[in-house]
């Protein structure tokens, strides 16, 4: 069933766990995901960044179709839309949540966006997520994972002036494969977590650790984005199969075997199976 973030987030926020935002970019990973989720009953939320599915209104109403058929609570999310025609094709194509990314811009410039993008969804009762502070590239963590972080003062008078519903914080994960060794400043996420009244996210989950990826969803994070692992286990799934002969007609569905494995994986490290 298709469920706005709120829906979701706030028993998570309530309750200390974290739901995976997981990225799909075909019709063979959002049944997978979809699967993995009705196997653990659990809440789960899908990821579609423009980046990756050019063609938003096509993929998004494909991926809607699907969640309408499950019979768990599944959020359909705008990843990192960065431009003001992104965020509308996602509206056009049915997204319950769009995460408006305006973190590289000065404060006041992310706020008078990110305003305008709430004031315009919750009339059309879509959530929003934003980001304070900003996630890096993994391949330059040696310097983007010791700058940008969210402050807390920022935080609170953000939400004030925006009144958008998530929060995604700058602690010291990167998006993409990690440069080095990640380091959470779980101090940060604690005072951010005791501030604020809206649950908080992290992005570029991936790469960033086990023991860190379920901490972080006990001590405040409701909401963890991950890709990469997702498609490195995926792969790895594929390379440790026998592909002789007719076999190799098995790609697709082995590619999504390891996905959804995965995924099921960190719906159990995260606190969120049997939540529905």
């Amino acid at each position: 069933m298709l469920v706005t973030l709120n829906e979701l987030l706030q028993d998570a926020k309530k309750e200390n766990y974290a739901i995976p935002a997981t990225n799909v970019d075909n019709e063979h990973n959002v049944r997978a995901a979809i699967q993995a989720a009705e196997n653990k009953h659990s809440p789960l939320i899908l990821n579609v960044t423009p980046v990756a599915n050019p063609d938003l209104v096509l993929f998004g109403s494909i991926c809607r179709r699907l969640i309408e058929k499950a019979n768990v609570p599944i959020v359909l999310n705008l990843d990192h839309g960065k431009t003001f025609e992104q965020c509308m094709l996602g509206i056009r194509a049915g997204f319950t949540n769009v995460m408006i990314d305006r973190s590289w811009l000065p404060y006041e410039e992310n706020v008078k966006e990110v305003k305008e993008m709430v004031k315009m969804c919750h009339t059309l009762g879509i959530t929003v997520e934003a980001e304070l502070g900003h996630v890096g590239i993994g391949e330059n963590y040696q310097h983007d994972g010791n700058t940008a972080f969210t402050r807390v003062d920022e935080a609170i008078e953000f939400i004030k002036e925006t009144k958008v519903d998530a929060l995604a914080v700058a602690i010291g994960t990167a998006h993409g494969v990690y440069q080095g060794t990640p380091h959470i400043h779980f101090d940060l996420l604690h005072d951010l977590s005791n501030a604020l009244p809206i649950p908080l996210v992290l992005h570029g989950g991936s790469g960033t650790g086990d023991e860190n990826l379920k901490r972080c969803a006990r001590e405040g994070i409701n909401k963890i984005n991950l890709s990469n692992d997702l498609k490195r286990a995926a792969i790895n799934n594929l390379i440790a199969k026998d592909l002789s002969g007719n076999e190799v007609y098995n790609l697709y569905p082995l590619l999504a075997e390891g996905f959804q494995k995965k995924i099921e994986y960190f719906i159990d490290l995260f606190g969120c199976a049997n939540r529905v």
